[in-house]
């Protein structure tokens, strides 16, 4: 955090948009403030492009008078419903709102709205970090505006509501992602009562809609290390509500002594491990549900102890279920997801044997340009406590990394098509659609899959006619090449 003096704060708000929007309120009459997480982002020394104002009037008039006294590169949109505005000018955005305060139903999570003073409109906000507010009127400029102690919390790195948290979270349940959205991303502390209260409430998610979920979910997946909000939505409750398949995962079952890890606990350690790797939302999701059908699989076997066979297959039938209940999105992002999660046993079987030419061939025809992305989740999926047993992987997966260039270099089989097509098999033995055709597909694939041919047109076709004789098949008279 940084420690500003009030003149240095002052001087956080010496930009032209600040004392435009100055000029513009003291000119209307209008108390105005920015509010909310520009000020929080300021002493936290983070970049922020979105401005909230609120005005002791009407929100939309300011914006529209904001926006005329810019001119043309501003761009105003007003939602007359919500009684707010929007002006887009340059790479800011600057939200406009009527200072006011709100009542809800215990059914919804819409506010019935009046007009207000700034007080009522901080006493509305979800935390007190994000309740801060600094005036931009002439007379007052740079003043900050602080009664529920942000300053004191961000201080002491912790998320607390301004009024009593079980207010705050029942008049909007929303708030309770964010709770743990903040203080997974920002690395803060959620105070005693307001933790509390979360799991006194967490049943309340249920009334809001699985889009909002989902998003509050995305953004603390993609927090430096986003283990810290799922262990918290597990310990409030949230979890089993919006997420029980994770949730299931948690536990130990012990057998004749003996016990397997708990699959959760490795999860977000995978999760952790992928997160200093990369920024790829997806490749996270990959993460954390490679392991999801373990609850779905695990046997105990005598000889063996406890197994989960087939996991990645099982997991891979269900990320579509998973992605279509939260409202994720159906489309390249699943499948990429659900290749992951089926794929990534692969590399990890192939690291645990001898590392042949013919299972990393296969391996990178089937994970396509994607590879690179399941070998760094398998990696990362090594979190054995053995450090020799991990060394040995973590090598292996360096050769296996090699492999895959060597062999992508000389028999370029990475999203590669059997050179000779089905058309020109069926022209050629003059036959329709039929098993033999995929039969001979199939084995040209294959043959070259495990190095017995070059992937080229001409072995390809001797090898075809010499697996066709076997089978009984001869050029047909129109049959041509």
């Amino acid at each position: 955090m940084i420690d500003l003096t009030p003149e240095e704060l002052k001087q956080s708000f010496d930009r032209s948009i600040f004392h435009t929007l100055s000029e513009t309120a003291d000119r209307l009459g209008l108390e105005c403030y920015v509010v909310g997480g520009y000020v929080r982002d300021i002493f936290l020394g983070r970049p922020s492009k979105d401005i909230d104002v609120v005005v002791a009037g009407s929100g939309i008039e300011m914006a529209e008078a904001f926006g005329a006294g810019i001119g043309k590169p501003a761009k105003v949109t007003v939602f007359r419903n919500f009684g707010t505005a929007q002006v887009k000018y340059g790479n800011m955005e600057v939200e406009f709102v009527g200072a006011r305060k709100e009542s809800y139903r215990r059914d919804s999570r819409k506010p019935v709205v009046e007009d207000g003073t700034l007080q009522d409109d901080q006493e509305r906000r979800d935390f007190t970090i994000n309740a801060m507010a600094v005036c931009l009127n002439k007379e007052r400029f740079g003043e900050l505006v602080d009664p529920f102690g942000g300053m004191s919390d961000l201080k002491e790195k912790t998320i607390r509501t301004p009024l009593d948290p079980d207010v705050t979270f029942s008049d909007d349940p929303l708030r309770m992602m964010r709770c743990i959205r903040f203080a997974t991303q920002l690395n803060f502390y959620t105070d005693d009562a307001t933790f509390e209260s979360l799991s006194r409430n967490h049943e309340r998610i249920k009334i809001i809609s699985k889009e909002r979920v989902a998003d509050e979910l995305n953004k603390i997946i993609l927090s430096p290390a986003p283990s810290r909000g799922f262990i918290d939505l597990e310990r409030s409750g949230l979890l089993a509500v919006i997420f029980p398949e994770l949730y299931a995962l948690q536990g130990v079952e012990v057998k004749n002594g003996c016990g397997h890890k708990d699959n959760f606990y490795h999860t977000l350690e995978v999760l952790d491990n992928i997160s200093k790797q990369t920024g790829n939302l997806w490749l996270r999701w990959a993460a954390l549900l490679h392991d999801i059908a373990k609850p779905a699989t695990k046997r105990w076997e005598p000889r063996a102890g406890w197994t989960f066979h087939n996991h990645n297959f099982i997991g891979e039938k269900m990320v579509p279920d998973i992605f279509r209940e939260m409202k994720l999105p159906m489309n390249e992002k699943m499948k990429y997801v659900q290749k992951l999660v089926s794929l990534h046993m692969r590399p990890i079987a192939i690291a645990d044997e001898e590392v042949t030419d013919s299972a990393v061939r296969r391996l990178l025809f089937e994970a396509g340009d994607d590879i690179d992305d399941l070998m760094t989740l398998c990696e990362a999926d090594i979190t054995s406590k053995n450090s020799g047993r991990k060394e040995r992987f973590l090598n292996n997966f360096r050769l296996v990394r090699q492999k895959l260039k060597d062999i992508e270099e000389k028999d370029r089989v990475r999203n590669f098509q059997p050179p000779i097509s089905g058309e020109e098999i069926m022209e050629l033995f003059g036959l329709k659609p039929c098993r033999e055709v995929g039969s001979l597909k199939s084995s040209i694939k294959d043959a070259i899959l495990d190095g017995v041919i070059p992937n080229e047109y001409e072995a390809a076709y001797r090898y075809m006619l010499e697996k066709a004789g076997k089978m009984g098949l001869k050029p047909g008279p129109s049959g041509k090449r």
